[in-house]
């Protein structure tokens, strides 16, 4: 699976930077006269555009590769004051091979309660500074944290937690945001020595890939987080739902498919009907993408689910909320 996330990454990669430039290449005019005939204000206009759109991108960038380890940093130690307590019982624990690792890693499935008192099991890893006390073992419980709002990564953090931020890693994340600016400003000053002609931006068009590979990122990004956003639960939600909903019973009133696809498996539309915890009954739609070879388990006429009590209308199957890992 992950190698085949890293070719569609290449492919869309590939379609957004080096083809844009070959197109450009290998049919733009390198006659004057079109340079000398050309609108000033357009080329400016489509030089402004290219500036705002990379400069968005950048700024993104920036804020997932290096601001994002700071707030988490700065969410953990606001956990260690304020979050909700509670006792996890191990009930599985694997190792985690690192070559080279300073510490060794756990995979754990916790089982404890949620900040509305229902049980749930959650999947999470840990590093272990202190192998020699066998805190991680299966049976044991270890004491975590929760946060109060499930708002901000991370989510719930182990009492015993100790944060600190390497140092290489941020000068690096640093660095290569640093390499890619320099390669974007680069090709802004290669272009005008390039194509100017001594008539400044006038060969700045829309079919420049200044403009048309920070255009295809841009779009690839929207693209990702509207496909996450309609055809999927947003993580933050799923997160919200398992750490502050109520677990209950659902009947199935009806199973429809929605007609949409996702990597060839079809989407299910799930109608279900539960009573909440003052008696009221609730009327709810889950979309969930289900293997083809799975399909025989949506005939099942109940479901296990959790809810929000200050919005029934958000639901979501236990079953999938015991596949989240992290976030931690």
């Amino acid at each position: 699976m992950r190698g085949f996330s890293i070719f569609w990454i290449i492919y869309m990669l590939f379609f957004a930077i080096p083809f844009p430039m070959l197109i450009y290449y290998n049919t733009k005019d390198d006659s004057v006269s079109n340079l000398m005939g050309e609108n000033p204000w357009y080329p400016l206009s489509m030089l402004a555009i290219s500036v705002l759109l990379w400069a968005i991108l950048l700024i993104g960038y920036y804020q997932k590769w290096v601001i994002r380890t700071f707030s988490i940093k700065r969410n953990i130690e606001k956990l260690k004051i304020t979050g909700e307590p509670r006792e996890a019982k191990i009930l599985e624990s694997s190792k985690i091979y690192k070559r080279g690792a300073a510490y060794d890693t756990y995979e754990l499935i916790l089982r404890f309660k949620n900040l509305r008192g229902s049980t749930i099991m959650h999947k999470t890893t840990v590093n272990d500074a202190k192998p020699y006390e066998r805190r991680y073992e299966t049976g044991k419980t270890v004491g975590i944290l929760l946060d109060k709002e499930v708002n901000k990564v991370p989510y719930f953090i182990f009492a015993t937690t100790e944060v600190s931020i390497k140092k290489m890693i941020i000068f690096l994340t640093n660095l290569a945001w640093l390499i890619f600016t320099s390669i974007v400003v680069g090709y802004y000053v290669y272009s005008y020595h390039l194509e100017s002609r001594g008539m400044g931006w006038r060969f700045m068009g829309i079919s420049h890939p200044l403009l048309t590979c920070a255009f295809m990122l841009l779009v690839y990004r929207v693209f990702g987080t509207f496909i996450a956003h309609k055809f999927t639960s947003k993580p933050s939600q799923l997160y919200l739902i398992k750490f502050k909903g109520t677990h209950t019973t659902a009947r199935v009133l009806k199973v429809s498919q929605s007609g949409t696809y996702i990597n060839e498996q079809p989407m299910i539309n799930f109608e279900l009907e539960f009573t909440d915890d003052f008696n009221h009954k609730h009327r709810a739609n889950i979309k969930k993408v289900v293997d083809l070879l799975d399909l025989d388990s949506v005939r099942q006429e109940y479901y296990s689910i959790f809810y929000l009590k200050e919005d029934p209308q958000k639901i979501a199957f236990e079953k999938d909320l015991n596949e989240l890992k992290g976030e931690f």
